[in-house]
């Protein structure tokens, strides 16, 4: 029989892995989200490293994108490049009852700058 946390764990890995909820994973409460939205393109999310306690289920997401507009102050490269994102998630019963999100941009930036 599986623990709650490895439901938990699975729900949330399901979540990030289904294409469908790219656009929720896009958003974060960083002012720049929309920025990152617009200038990477062909963006896809896996699952690098999670962890899990009771309902909280935090994970560590790489995003590989496009680097196709402008994005702090840097022009489009062209670059298929991995930037890393962290995510906290509450699970309850197995249904995500909400999450928050953010970009790491020290893994981001130095891939884009010329």
């Amino acid at each position: 029989m599986k623990t709650m946390e490895q439901k938990n764990v699975e729900a949330v890995t399901a979540f990030i892995e289904d294409i469908t909820n790219q656009s929720i994973l896009e958003k974060t409460d960083q002012f720049f989200a929309p920025q990152i939205a617009e200038a990477f393109t062909g963006r896809r999310f896996t699952v690098d490293e999670i962890l899990a306690q009771g309902e909280k289920v935090i994970a560590r997401i790489f995003m590989t994108a496009v680097h196709a507009g402008h994005f702090a102050g840097n022009a489009p490269t062209g670059k298929t490049l991995k930037a890393t994102q962290f995510r906290e998630f509450r699970v309850i019963d197995g249904n995500i009852a909400e999450h928050r999100g953010w970009f790491d941009t020290a893994t981001l930036l130095p891939q884009i700058q010329a």
